[in-house]
């Protein structure tokens, strides 16, 4: 079988190397002539675990091709996924443009029935735009030649998509034929071998699925980091009560970690999308909006804390950040705590000393360029620096010599915004530590004598 995948970006690429490694011929195809010229020599756009290794082995093998060319692509294929960017518009709805020119690159060049599949996350109702945009082309050339359309959207993590591709939680596809359904349960045999459910719904569902399960994702993040943001006022600890709700088999302990707000190409996004798509039906998501605002907020708890801790005055203090990727395994940057982060440090004066192990190419290339300074050692940024502050939970983060940093340091000062270091130990190592969802100022005598001045003012208003 021969298949066509529109797009080498991330999803693109990702779905490309794992469907030529179970011995598909594949052909990648992308606008960008560099990019092109750079897959063909090996040299890949993104970071991603595994992926590099893949896509050479099967070029190699010759089942894993790259080019400009899509009419020539599509010759012989009885299979396109479009898996283009669907950027978000000022209003927040995905913008579908580079999806309906694939829509329509196809109707002008396909020559034999042909399957079109969006791997791009779009919202409800853009499988109908796409089979208007073919229809329209075909219509152009006076052709009767059959098609179908159909949704498979992603749900790959970053930092382990190659192994969620391979082996899936599910497989979610949206269609209307069964010649459709027959060929994706050919392409998808080798996937599901193991028992990983292939579930076959209809278009719309499948569209809806894809936000759904990442603004649900979204929402749990939301809600421990608010709940995260209470603890620190009672006194409570965000790390018990996790494991406390964790528990329960109905919440689960993935997605409760508290820290400084989701980031990336997936949450963000689809939220947003999410909400608008409810706007165009007149109804109005309000969990969903809450979720936003909450992870807004929550990205500047860090800063707060370092600014508050310098008595408001960050003017001429330089700052040391560990990790500026939204998540470890990955040198993603989009919608990246980070990015706020340093804005709001940079507009108070501070100056920033930056290290990521693999993403600070990409934030000096698009996002910062020469307005902080970047460090090859984790270490050497930290040097003649006034605090340290921990934005990405890499593992080479996790167990640093603690004697080192202090000597480093003007001030003993760490702002841990993923809880990857115990509060004890690092009072122990000398530190003033701060981290999401533990009052590390307040011991306990103190949270007793808030807790009784509050009875005892209850009690007073109850008697008065």
């Amino acid at each position: 079988m021969k298949i066509v995948i529109v797009g080498s970006g991330y999803v693109g690429l990702v779905t490309g190397a794992c469907f030529s490694e179970v011995g598909i011929d594949v052909v990648c195809v992308d606008i960008d002539r560099k990019k092109i010229d750079n897959l063909n020599k090996g040299i890949i756009p993104i970071y991603e675990p595994g992926l590099e290794e893949m896509l050479t082995r099967n070029m190699k093998k010759g089942r894993l091709t790259f080019t400009t060319d899509i009419s020539e692509a599509i010759k012989g294929s009885e299979v396109v996924f479009i898996s283009v960017g669907t950027p978000p518009d000022e209003d927040g709805s995905a913008d579908l443009k580079y999806v309906l020119a694939v829509a329509r690159d196809c109707g002008r060049n396909m020559d034999d029935y042909l399957l079109v599949v969006t791997k791009s996350t779009v919202p409800v109702g853009t499988s109908k735009k796409v089979k208007a945009a073919i229809q329209d082309e075909l219509n152009k050339r006076n052709s009767d030649i059959e098609f179908d359309v159909a949704s498979n959207p992603e749900f790959l993590k970053e930092g382990a998509a190659i192994d969620d591709f391979l082996k899936p939680d599910r497989i979610v596809v949206g269609l209307d034929s069964e010649k459709a359904e027959d060929l994706m349960k050919s392409l998808y045999k080798p996937f599901i071998l193991n028992g990983h459910p292939l579930i076959f719904m209809d278009i719309v569902s499948a569209e809806m699925t894809k936000y759904a399960a990442n603004s649900m994702l979204a929402a749990k993040i939301s809600f421990i980091n608010d709940i995260a943001n209470l603890c620190e006022i009672v006194g409570a600890d965000i790390n018990e009560v996790r494991k406390g709700i964790g528990s329960d088999s109905r919440i689960g302990n993935k997605f409760i970690y508290p820290g400084i707000g989701y980031g990336g190409s997936c949450f963000p996004k689809d939220v947003q999308a999410l909400i608008k798509t409810g706007g165009e039906y007149n109804y109005d998501l309000r969990v969903l909006k809450a979720v936003e605002a909450v992870n807004q907020d929550q990205k500047l708890v860090i800063f707060n804390k370092i600014k508050n801790y310098f008595k408001g005055d960050l003017k001429g203090k330089t700052i040391a950040l560990w990790g500026l990727s939204f998540k470890p395994q990955t040198d993603d940057m989009r919608e990246a705590p980070s990015l706020l982060i340093v804005k709001k440090l940079l507009e108070a004066g501070a100056k920033v000393n930056a290290y990521d192990p693999v993403a600070m190419e990409e934030a000096k290339q698009h996002h910062f360029g020469d307005t902080i300074s970047y460090f090859e050692d984790q270490h050497e940024a930290l040097i003649d620096a006034d605090c340290l502050a921990i934005l990405t939970e890499w593992p080479e983060f996790k167990f640093p010599n603690f004697k080192i940093v202090s000597k480093l340091l003007n001030f003993p000062a760490v702002f841990d915004g993923r809880n990857i270091y115990d509060k004890d130990e690092m009072k122990k190592n000398g530190f003033d530590y701060f981290c999401i969802g533990i009052n590390t100022t307040m011991n306990n005598e103190t949270v007793a004598a808030k807790l009784n001045a509050d009875i005892e003012k209850q009690l007073i208003s109850t008697s008065i």
